[in-house]
């Protein structure tokens, strides 16, 4: 009996110690998995920007999104395994993909087509605010000094990163925009908080099909109009190329990622990594002849990733 004792001391520590190392690993893989969604959607910024300027409106740009990554989900669930889901979670996933993707999108792209890009990126900032304040309140989420601190540094590096960064586009806020925008992250940051989980129920193909399903019937009568007034044949290669990119890069790719590192991480801690977008955002307008990048938006970025690092520490 004592033999036994001894032995069983180092055994039951030995499973405590594989159950951390693959929850660490499990946390490893939702950061590296919201950095990766993250910074393709900063690099949509510039791309969709562009589209958006040579013939695709908002709404069309919309509807690509939406429809081309149903098709996208619904193609890859006949290469993954079949999960029923119940009627009940189909109907919170109806309301899931309401505000993850019909205001989400729709109120952040005509927002952002009615304001500057300088005002929308300051207001994707406050995501994070609004994520922690619903975290609080519905997931019972402590706030914490550290976690305070850091999201004091995150909105400081974003907002210095933006202001400071030196644009070729001289374009105008507007106040119906920039509540728009707003919306858009009030809108996500609730889903994060309220659907935490029914993702992790499911598997991310599985949800997101749905999700993207019942987004596409949604914003149907709204975009209808606008797809059968645009002028297909004189959009050029290039701007398809684009759009392809928002579609199966910025949407079907990023949202897999996404909702990878969601089933991880806390909604305070996915959200606060929508402060890597200005970052990616400001370097491809560099690299692209748009913005000069130099000592302040290199101390931005250090202010942001330190943000991110402190809102992300367990304790």
């Amino acid at each position: 009996m004592l033999l036994f004792s001894h032995l069983q001391h180092p055994y039951l520590f030995l499973i405590f110690a594989l159950r951390m190392k693959k929850r660490l690993s499990d946390l490893w893989i939702g950061h590296l998995c919201m950095l990766g969604a993250e910074v393709v959607w900063g690099l949509m910024s510039p791309i969709g920007k562009d589209a958006m300027t040579h013939g695709i409106s908002g709404f069309n740009m919309v509807s690509f999104r939406v429809f081309g990554a149903a098709i996208c989900f619904w193609i890859a669930s006949f290469f993954t395994p079949s999960e029923k889901v119940s009627r009940r979670d189909l109907f919170l996933l109806f309301f899931a993909g309401l505000q993850s993707i019909v205001f989400n999108q729709c109120c952040f792209i005509v927002g952002l087509s009615l304001t500057s890009p300088i005002n929308s990126s300051i207001v994707t900032t406050s995501m994070p605010i609004f994520t922690l304040i619903l975290g609080i309140l519905f997931m019972h989420e402590r706030l914490t000094l550290t976690k305070t601190f850091g999201m004091v540094c995150g909105i400081t590096g974003a907002i210095s990163l933006i202001i400071g960064s030196v644009s070729g586009s001289t374009g105008e806020g507007n106040i119906w925009g920039d509540i728009l925008c707003m919306i858009a992250q009030f809108s996500f940051a609730s889903y994060l908080a309220l659907y935490q989980g029914l993702v992790k129920r499911y598997s991310t193909v599985t949800c997101m099909k749905w999700m993207f399903l019942f987004s596409s019937i949604a914003i149907m009568p709204f975009t209808a109009s606008s797809l059968a007034d645009l002028a297909w044949t004189e959009i050029t290669l290039k701007t398809w190329a684009e759009v392809s990119f928002v579609v199966i890069a910025c949407t079907f790719l990023s949202y897999l990622l996404m909702m990878r590192g969601q089933k991880s991480l806390t909604p305070t801690q996915v959200s606060v990594y929508n402060y890597v977008q200005p970052i990616v955002a400001t370097i491809a307008s560099t690299c692209m002849g748009l913005a000069l990048f130099g000592w302040m938006q290199a101390l931005a970025i250090l202010l942001i990733f330190s943000g991110v690092r402190l809102v992300a520490l367990k304790k």
